[in-house]
């Protein structure tokens, strides 16, 4: 049991706290508009969190920087991006995204199949982009708020809208599905998985996360803005103005380096 929910906690703080780290996003949350309500407990988590992170998730980290290429770590993310694709299909068919949706369902058949597992994006390049969609960006075009920000143990930077949204996120991987009948099995493979997936995210934003810290005068303040940027507006589907939230990016940093098919011949 004390062996799951460390690993569970690894996940969770790389995937939170790192995720904090982009900026992609231009548009200014909901939340925004709203003080830091409860800054002091913030702040005091927020350095516990960072404890966790300057001894154990950033060490692992940095061991498997050292032990893999670039080459390595990009099909690893690759495959850790495919897993995803059925997340976005469901979260664009609740969108009324159906386009995008197919395209995310033909996209996994695709690079589950022709890319090896997903350590390929062919469909990529084959025309067919990533159509990235979270449960975060469903609620959200549902227009509910996503509410004050607050730093949760060990998980790191959300909202109550954000940290329901990952709770059904995690739901929605074909690993889980395809090892349900098997409870040992499925232990064994999500929390290998978990803790695989978190090591490699955290490494994704090593140097950004550095950057970051170097050159900021409150690191707390820096991480909540970028947090909260990266969230972007509602998107709710009664607001004329909104701009679209962005997905909740539980694996920034790795789908941008997805090698397409043509990468693939070269190799």
């Amino acid at each position: 049991m004390q062996k799951r929910v460390f690993l569970s906690s690894i996940l969770s703080v790389m995937v939170l706290v790192t995720s904090s780290c982009s900026s992609t996003h231009s548009a200014v949350s909901d939340t925004h508009d709203q003080a830091d309500t409860f800054e002091t407990y913030n702040r005091a988590m927020f350095k516990f969190n960072y404890q966790v992170d300057k001894y154990v998730l950033k060490p692992l980290a940095e061991g498997y920087r050292a032990i893999t290429n670039q080459y390595a770590r990009d099909r690893i993310s690759s495959v850790i991006a495919n897993l995803k694709e059925p997340l976005y299909a469901t979260n664009n068919l609740l969108q009324g995204e159906f386009t995008d949706s197919g395209m995310s369902l033909a996209r996994f058949a695709v690079n589950s199949t022709l890319g090896l597992a997903g350590m390929y994006d062919v469909a990529e390049g084959w025309g067919w982009p990533r159509k990235k969609a979270g449960f975060d960006s469903t609620l959200a075009k549902w227009c509910i708020k996503d509410g004050p920000y607050i730093i949760l143990p060990i998980l790191g930077p959300s909202t109550p809208r954000a940290a329901v949204s990952l709770a059904l996120d995690s739901a929605f991987n074909p690993l889980y599905w395809a090892t349900y009948n098997d409870a040992n099995v499925k232990d064994k493979v999500m929390y290998s998985y978990a803790a695989v997936s978190g090591i490699v995210t955290r490494e994704s934003v090593m140097d950004i996360w550095d950057d970051l810290e170097r050159n900021s005068v409150d690191f707390y303040a820096a991480m909540r803005s970028a947090y909260l940027q990266n969230r972007g507006q509602s998107g709710c589907y009664n607001d004329e103005n909104a701009q679209g939230t962005a997905a909740y990016d539980f694996d920034f940093g790795i789908e941008d380096e997805d090698m397409t098919y043509q990468d693939m011949e070269n190799n």
